[in-house]
């Protein structure tokens, strides 16, 4: 099971940390991603973390303002967004993939378990 929070509605320039709380399943062994939707768009990868959080990626869009980070004695993963901008607006979710293929981790489809989602809104 993977539960977010943290998103809510914030203005332009604001900042936020999602937070991803996960059960059922070695955390520890799987690498972790964070995934968003936009109103009439397709799910794009944002940024993911390896399993012992010392390799992590991100898209171009957020790079520089995102930080994606995990800690394992608590089984969470963590998204920090800095500088938020309109075109951030989506619904943000988490992911946990098992498999090993780092430069697969951008793939949607290798991710196993989802969580709910929860909605970022950015106003200008």
């Amino acid at each position: 099971q993977l539960v977010e929070s943290g998103g809510g509605l914030v203005q332009a320039g604001d900042s936020l940390r999602l937070s991803c709380a996960t059960s059922g399943f070695a955390f520890s062994r799987y690498v972790m991603g964070w995934f968003r939707q936009a109103p009439g768009k397709e799910r794009e990868f944002v940024a993911a973390v390896s399993w012992g959080g010392d390799k992590t990626h991100y898209a171009d869009s957020v790079k520089d303002r995102f930080t994606i980070s995990r800690d394992n004695a608590k089984n969470t993963v963590y998204l920090r967004m800095t500088d938020l901008s309109p075109e951030d607006t989506a619904v943000y979710y988490c992911a946990a993939s098992y498999e090993s293929n780092w430069s697969s981790m951008k793939i949607s489809q290798v991710y196993s378990n989802w969580g709910q989602g929860t909605q970022v809104s950015v106003s200008s």
